[in-house]
Parts: structure tokens; C-alpha cells; sequence
């Protein structure tokens, strides 16, 4: 869903005070330019850009934000194949792969904002891990994903490391994910950890919730080969 841009705002910016607060610094607000919004329109096969993710990429966010994790948003001076290959492992989504805009980049997962269709808005997650075939409904809008990162640091669940200062869920712990289910008021989900597979009941429950083809993850390998074939086609489509 899209959020009301007031929502979005009062979101971005309660997770800024709670992260400073947990001790990272946050960047200048200059966030550099990128490709211009028709390239984006064209590239990702779409009419239009909600003003939600233009918002966030060119004025709200810098590709040094501390998010959870590590994490990073993926500038629009990203080099175009390689937003390609940030969808590699979005197989089975309920809608078309390509109409998703990678958002934020992590170790292992990358988060996308959907385009277009019954779920523009919704923020999804893509582990890139053939063994898991992860695709999966990260939270229902920006500002609920922003909102739960930001519960998750006055829980305590989401803490600074100094040593390479960042925010982490958990501080070395071996499980995170398993720290989040015992932590009922926040959605796992929202966070960028690995599902491990002892918790992989809980990812195939929430992915028949979010409308993924469950058909399709159960044949994964075949699957992300039909994917790979239709990002080969779009490299051909767009000249890379």
C-alpha cells in the first residue's frame, strides 16, 4: 500500500532519532543524483514511480544511512545490470518480477519496492541463497517497515556495535531471527536477517500469506532458471 506522505515523513524520521540515539551518526542530507525518472519508468516497465520511493531515494535517504544490519540503499546511480542481478531470486512473486525497484541492499538480502498492481507499495525481501528461495512479503509499505525498525531499537532488539558500528539485530548472536520471533510485537520479516531452517515453517506460512507461488518455490532451481531467462531478455530489451 502507499502511504499518506505525512505518515511516511513522521516514519523516516522517528527511525532517525532512534538510531542516532542508539549512538550511529547519521550523513548530510545530500543525496547524489541518478537516472532521470522516465529511464527509471522504462527500465523497471512501468507508467509511473509513486512520489513514496522518489521521496525516499532522492531526498529523505543517503547511500550511507545506517539501516538495520549494515544495510544500504541502492542509489539511481547504480549501474542498471546490476538491478538486474538484485532480482535474480525473485521467483513466485504475485506480481510481475520486473515491476519492483531494489531499495536497500544487505549481506545476504536485498529489499525491493513494488511498482505497480495490488501491491504497489509493499516492500519485499529476496535472500540470495538457492537452498532457501526466500521470496517473501517484507512489510505492507514503507512507513510500516520504518516504523518496525524503529520499535525494534527501543525493544532493544536492534543495538549499535561499536566495533563496526553499525545497527545489528541481536549483538553476536547466532540465531537473530529466532530473537525476533520471540519478540511477539515486532514482524520478523522486517528485518534483514536469513531465515535459518529450523524457522523455515514460519517463511512458507507467511509466503502462502503474501500470495506467493507456492507451486513455483517448491520447484525453486527451475523456477530462478525461468527468471534468469527473462532477465537475459531484458538485458537484450533495454541494450545491456
Amino acid at each position: 500500500m502507499l502511504d499518506d506522505m505525512s505518515v511516511l515523513r513522521e516514519a523516516v524520521a522517528s527511525y532517525r532519532a532512534a538510531a542516532t540515539r542508539a549512538g550511529v551518526a547519521w550523513p548530510g542530507d545530500t543525496v547524489p543524483g541518478g537516472w532521470r525518472l522516465a529511464d527509471i519508468q522504462r527500465f523497471f516497465d512501468v507508467d509511473r514511480v509513486a512520489e513514496q520511493v522518489t521521496w525516499l531515494v532522492s531526498s529523505a535517504l543517503t547511500p550511507g544511512t545506517p539501516l538495520p544490519e549494515g544495510g544500504a540503499l541502492v542509489p539511481w546511480t547504480t549501474d542498471p545490470a546490476q538491478w538486474l542481478d538484485y532480482l535474480s531470486f525473485a521467483i513466485a512473486t504475485p506480481f510481475p518480477w520486473r515491476n519492483q525497484l531494489p531499495l536497500f541492499s544487505f549481506d545476504q538480502l536485498v529489499f525491493t519496492f513494488v511498482l505497480t498492481g495490488d501491491h504497489e507499495g509493499e516492500i519485499w525481501r529476496y535472500e540470495i541463497d538457492p537452498d532457501v528461495w526466500g521470496t517473501v512479503r517484507a512489510a505492507t509499505s514503507l512507513a510500516v517497515l520504518f516504523d518496525t525498525w524503529t520499535k525494534g531499537i527501543a525493544a532493544g532488539v536492534v543495538v549499535y556495535r561499536e566495533l563496526d558500528r553499525r545497527l545489528v539485530v541481536g549483538n553476536d548472536v547466532t540465531d537473530p531471527f529466532a530473537v525476533l520471533l520471540e519478540t511477539p510485537e515486532l514482524d520478523a520479516f522486517a528485518f534483514p536477517v536469513p531465515v535459518t531452517i529450523r524457522h523455515e515453517p514460519v517463511l512458507r506460512a507467511r509466503q502462502r500469506e503474501s500470495g506467493v507461488d507456492m507451486d513455483c518455490i517448491a520447484r525453486g532451481a527451475e523456477c530462478q532458471e525461468r527468471l534468469l531467462d527473462a532477465i537475459a531478455a531484458a538485458r537484450v530489451s533495454l541494450g545491456l
